[in-house]
């Protein structure tokens, strides 16, 4: 008996009027893919102008290390601004909120004082500069007055160049709550402050420049005017201890190129505790 050969099932074609369907569903199809890739396009260069996401908000900390430039680092900016406080037109944007330290109020007759005792170190005396920085020296004594830096550390010091502290974290990524307005030249603020040695500033984070929140530097030499002067908030300079800066910096044995502290080498912030005195008479 002749085997029955097993045909291939015959597959279902479809109609002409279904392949006009399919052509014009494909055709949609790929217009709405080309709209979509546009789009994703522009919305990511969208993203390449926005500097401040990856490093601050204003009310968080940074996401990535605030920190001071190297001493070998140069960054090179326009100066627009002409007389000492003056905030250029192209500054006035985005600045963070002041209200939070509405309750801080600073006699312009007295001279302040920053006192910052440092464990197995001792004290280190900073006059704070409220004319040339206001913005930057209230926060610093709101956050001192608060009690905010008592118990923290320099968890970043680079012999020959600062020491940096106030970190919450102790890792360089932490800050308080608020951020501040960076009162430099490359922000359009006329700061006359230079960071020559004994220079306090404020650390910040990357290419944003209002992320400064808590975290401080003394300059231990002159090789860092070049490399700070126009882009961080100098607010103050030591009058008394800057050998103590000496050997902070000298005892430092961080691990990497960048100055990082291990944790249990962190020499320890005991307290800051702000004074007043009778203005000197210039």
């Amino acid at each position: 008996m002749p085997r029955k050969i097993k045909k291939k099932p015959t597959e279902p074609k479809p109609s002409n009027e279904g392949k006009i369907i399919l052509i014009v569903t494909g055709i949609l199809l790929a217009v709405i893919a080309v709209f979509l890739i546009i789009l994703a396009i522009v919305q990511n260069v969208g993203k390449k102008d926005d500097t401040s996401t990856p490093t601050t908000t204003t009310t968080s900390t940074a996401a990535s290390e605030v920190s001071a430039v190297s001493s070998d680092d140069t960054v090179s900016f326009t100066d627009t601004s002409t007389t000492s406080g003056v905030i250029q037109e192209s500054d006035t944007a985005d600045k963070p909120s002041t209200a939070y330290m509405d309750s801080v109020v600073i006699d312009t007759t007295k001279d302040y004082y920053a006192d910052i005792q440092i464990k197995d170190y001792g004290k280190i005396i900073v006059k704070l500069d409220y004319e040339a920085a206001p913005i930057t020296t209230k926060n610093f004594v709101y956050l001192t007055q608060s009690g905010f830096y008592n118990g923290l550390t320099f968890h970043r010091i680079m012999e020959g160049f600062m020491m940096q502290g106030g970190d919450p974290q102790g890792n360089g990524y932490g800050g308080s709550e608020h951020n501040i307005y960076g009162e430099f030249s490359a922000n359009g603020y006329n700061n006359p402050l230079s960071h020559t040695r004994g220079a306090i500033s404020m650390a910040r984070g990357g290419y944003d420049m209002n992320s400064a929140s808590s975290q401080f530097f003394i300059v231990q030499s002159d090789n860092a005017v070049s490399s700070l002067d126009g882009l961080y908030a100098a607010f103050g300079y030591v009058t008394e201890g800057i050998e103590i800066v000496d050997a902070i910096c000298r005892d430092a044995k961080p691990t990497d190129n960048n100055g990082t502290i291990p944790a249990d080498q962190q020499p320890v912030i005991e307290s800051i505790t702000i004074r007043t005195t009778d203005k000197t008479a210039a």
